[in-house]
């Protein structure tokens, strides 16, 4: 289940995220939940995969964009990361990152799955 708590805990900077919500708690955790069925971290693994390290940025600059704004830290580091060394289309070992990014993302579907 998806609260402020549980996503403080987690490691989200959850005051940062609401904030940009207009204080508005329950906007934030509904844009929270949006992020839940996101499958683009499969496409940024398929891409740096094929060496299109183009579509690559796109999707992780989408992905930056989409965690930063809603302050789930623990996803947005990582993409992050990706993001920059895409920017020069590095070819570099991503596993590291895209590991932790889809680590993270996990905890977060399981803590959205997780009753009471």
């Amino acid at each position: 289940m998806l609260t402020i708590d549980n996503l403080k805990a987690y490691g989200a900077n959850v005051e940062e995220g609401i904030s940009r919500c207009l204080d508005d708690e329950e906007f934030y955790i509904d844009l929270v939940k949006s992020v839940i069925p996101d499958e683009r971290l499969d496409e940024l693994e398929k891409y740096i995969a094929e060496k299109d390290f183009d579509k690559a940025f796109e999707v992780a600059h989408a992905l930056k964009g989409m965690y930063g704004n809603i302050s789930i830290t623990p996803v947005y580091e990582p993409v992050c990361e990706i993001t920059e060394l895409l920017r020069d289309k590095k070819d570099t070992d991503y596993s590291e990152y895209l590991n932790r990014a889809k680590e993270q993302k996990q905890k977060l579907v399981e803590l959205y799955n997780a009753r009471k």
